[in-house]
This record gives C-alpha cells, sequence and structure tokens, in this order.
C-alpha cells in the first residue's frame, strides 16, 4: 500500500535517555536504528516460551489483497432501514434518555439476525466489517446517535466508559468524537491527534470493539486504515523474535500527570495459551503517544524513558502494519466495527472545508456473548472501562469535546478512566 506520508508534529524532551523518537515515525530513523542494534548488541534469536512460531486464522490477512476474499461491507437494505425507522420510533415513544438504548427497547426483529453475525465475524472471522447507508441527513444530532446506538447495541451491547465526568460533574460518558478541534482549541490543549487534521499512526484504542459512526466526511484525505496485529506478529515471530520478546515485556505508559501514579507498567504483547474452550489469541494493545508524547501532552520527564528496543519495536509495529494494511473509504452514513484486540487502525492526514468536515462518534464495545477473555495484565483497566455503567448516569455528548485522557498541559487533571490512550 502507498506510505502515510507523516505530518509535523510538535514535540518536547521527555525523560533524560529517551531515544530520539517521535509520534510521527520517522522511516529513515527505523532504519539507522536497526542497523546501530544489530552491530552492537546481540538480539535474541528466540521466542518468548510459548509464543506461537506461526498464528494461522482468519484473523491474519494481508489488506492488500484481502478484498479479493473477503466483502468487508454490509449495505443497509430498505427492509433494514423501515425497521431502524421503527426501532427509532419505538424508543423515542419511551421518553427515556439514551442510556436506555438497548436490543429491547430499540428492537430490530429482522436486522438483529445479520447484526450478530456481523459480532460473530468481528470476534472469529477477519475481526472487522462496516454497515454502510444510515440516512445521516434525514434525522437530528440526537436521532443519529440513537440510530448508532440502538443499531450497536445488537452488535455488541454493553458500552463503555470514556471518561468519569462531564461538564465538571461525575457521569459515565459512553460517546466521544473525533473531529478536527484545532480552530477553537488551543494547541497546548489537544494531547491526541483525534483532535487534529494530521495523520494518525497505528495504534489500537482500548476494550474490545471499537464502533466508528460517519457523521460527516472530509474535503480530502481522512482514508480509514486496518491491519491485522496477527500478521504483524507472523512477519516480526519470523524476522525478529527479540522485538517480539521487547513486546511482551512490561512497558512505561505516561499517564501524563493526571493519574495516581506517573506511569504504568504493562506489556504490550499478551499471549493465550489454547483451552478446551478457547483457541490461541495474541493481544496487542498500545498507543504510541503513551510513549513519544503528542502536542499538549509531551513524554513526562520524571519517568522511565523507552528503550532503544522499544523504540524500535514501536516503529516496527507502525511500518509493518502500513506494509499489510487494508484502505477503507469511510463515508457519512458508515459505521465501522472493529475487533481492537486484533486489529491496528490508522488514518490518513485530512483537509476539511466548509461544506463538508470530517466528523466521527466512537463507541468502545463488549459482547459477552463471543468476548475474548481479557489478559490478567490488562484486566483492572477493562473493568474501570464496562463496570457499573448506568443508563441513568450514562451520557451521549451532541457536541465535540476532548475526553479528560486527551487534555493537553492546560487541560486539567481529571481522573482517567482510560489511561493515555
Amino acid at each position: 500500500m502507498a506510505t502515510l506520508t507523516p505530518q509535523a508534529t510538535t514535540s518536547r524532551p521527555g525523560p533524560p535517555g529517551q531515544p530520539d523518537i517521535s509520534y510521527a515515525p520517522d522511516h529513515d530513523k527505523y532504519l539507522a536504528r536497526i542497523k546501530r542494534r544489530a552491530e552492537t548488541e546481540v538480539l535474541d534469536k528466540t521466542l518468548p516460551p510459548g509464543f506461537p512460531r506461526k498464528l494461522v486464522s482468519d484473523l491474519v490477512w494481508d489488506g492488500n489483497d484481502l478484498h479479493e476474499t473477503y466483502d468487508w461491507n454490509y449495505w443497509l437494505t430498505d427492509e433494514d432501514l423501515a425497521e431502524i425507522e421503527a426501532g427509532l420510533k419505538h424508543f423515542k415513544s419511551l421518553n427515556k434518555p439514551l442510556g436506555y438504548i438497548t436490543q429491547e427497547t430499540f428492537p430490530l426483529p429482522t436486522l438483529n439476525q445479520t447484526l450478530r453475525e456481523i459480532s460473530h465475524e468481528i470476534h472469529d472471522g477477519h475481526g472487522f466489517k462496516v454497515v454502510r447507508g444510515v440516512p445521516v441527513h434525514l434525522h437530528t444530532r440526537e436521532d443519529n446517535i440513537a440510530i448508532y446506538a440502538g443499531i450497536s447495541a445488537h452488535v455488541a451491547p454493553l458500552r463503555a466508559r470514556q471518561d468519569s465526568s462531564h461538564d465538571g460533574k461525575p457521569a459515565d460518558v459512553v460517546l466521544a468524537h473525533i473531529k478536527d478541534l484545532t480552530a477553537s482549541v488551543v494547541s497546548s490543549n489537544i494531547g491526541a491527534p483525534a483532535y487534529t487534521a494530521e495523520k494518525q499512526v497505528f495504534h489500537t484504542d482500548i476494550g474490545d470493539v471499537i464502533a466508528l459512526f460517519a457523521l460527516g466526511e472530509a474535503a480530502q484525505g481522512g482514508q480509514s486504515y486496518l491491519s491485522s496485529s496477527w500478521k504483524v506478529y507472523n512477519e516480526l515471530a519470523a524476522t525478529r523474535p527479540d522485538l517480539i520478546r521487547t513486546l511482551s515485556e512490561p512497558w512505561a505508559a505516561d499517564g501524563f500527570g493526571k493519574l495516581a501514579q506517573p506511569y504504568t507498567l504493562t506489556p504490550l504483547l499478551h499471549h493465550q495459551p489454547a483451552t478446551r474452550t478457547e483457541p490461541e489469541r495474541l493481544i496487542i494493545q498500545y498507543a504510541r503517544r503513551a510513549f513519544t508524547g503528542y502536542w499538549g501532552l509531551p513524554r513526562s520527564a520524571n519517568i522511565p524513558p523507552i528503550t532503544e528496543a522499544q523504540a524500535e519495536a514501536l516503529d516496527a509495529l507502525h511500518f509493518t502494519a502500513e506494509k499489510y494494511a487494508a484502505a477503507l473509504d469511510f463515508h457519512r452514513g458508515d459505521i465501522q466495527y472493529v475487533n481492537n484486540l486484533s486489529i491496528f487502525h490508522a488514518r490518513g492526514g485530512f483537509r476539511d472545508s466548509s461544506e463538508k468536515q470530517r466528523h466521527l462518534v466512537r463507541l468502545w464495545l463488549r459482547d459477552p456473548e463471543h468476548a475474548w477473555k481479557t489478559p490478567a495484565a490488562l484486566q483492572s483497566r477493562w473493568d474501570r472501562l464496562y463496570n457499573d455503567i448506568a443508563p441513568e448516569k450514562s451520557v451521549f455528548p451532541l457536541e465535540p469535546w476532548i475526553r479528560s485522557a486527551s487534555k493537553g498541559e492546560s487541560g486539567g487533571e481529571e481522573k482517567l478512566s482510560g489511561g493515555a490512550y
């Protein structure tokens, strides 16, 4: 696939000893680091004990030719759309807040089966699906979000907490906006590329399933990229087993001064051996900015630096994912469902206009029927996401806002529910 061109980002020095690495991957620096480490270090040529030499699954795919064997689009039919409208009408008749949307309060009696099959595909098939054709232009913002939550409830019924306060009050904020806010927010308040028009490098969010709904599309660019982390694992396991070892060791993820502790130590790579009831699984969870900083959230100076091996591993994840990525057009009315445990995602840079502006809304979801076992090292984070979400406290902000986890240095010291992701 074509290389994603990095755009300039502002960064500051991190802790003493931090390698020369920024949020925007630099291929020349990556190659130089590979050469330098090969010449000066003895690199382990074995995988961690028990780790597979190769994963074999539908979740292992090459995005350059995946379209030849897999159709990731589901186009809503006229019958589907009529059922969605009826579901919306039924929910509105209940006069309840959006937090009460469930499969029962937003019924889709026929479409439900298709959406349950999509959940199976997300968890046990290729890992992603795009539902296309929601008529955004026919509805208010609130009704569009109700439709989005209603459809998503049939794919994965549990919504995650993306922030724990809103408008200065405790709340279970379950909806996030992805939109360029640089025209209205000073750069020092922005600590994540979700609120800019810059390229986003390959990464994961947190939670089981990411759902993104396009309320609007950019005038130019903003293409969505997905890449199989299992394909990335297979290549690195075959060519650089030392990097697999590095990824499976604890990393110091920056709390950016907003967590109770300055940083958390967690592996990026989690191996789950096969059991009598579950297949072998490999889970990679990481956000590059937690180790490099971004704009108003530079890497903290009072935490351990990442190592040269970790810097190389970050670039290896990005550039290998880029090599095998599938490019998806993301149009207004599309809902993209992605297995966050087996797929990296990225975004091309984009340009908005007065007529066309890229605007996505995001849910983090979980489907108890098909959910993968959560790695022990991630369990406390998953508990913060999914436990004790109260319908009456659930908030779906209708206008864009910046999550406390993504606010820059002037954005306050709110307690985070989602770490640095």
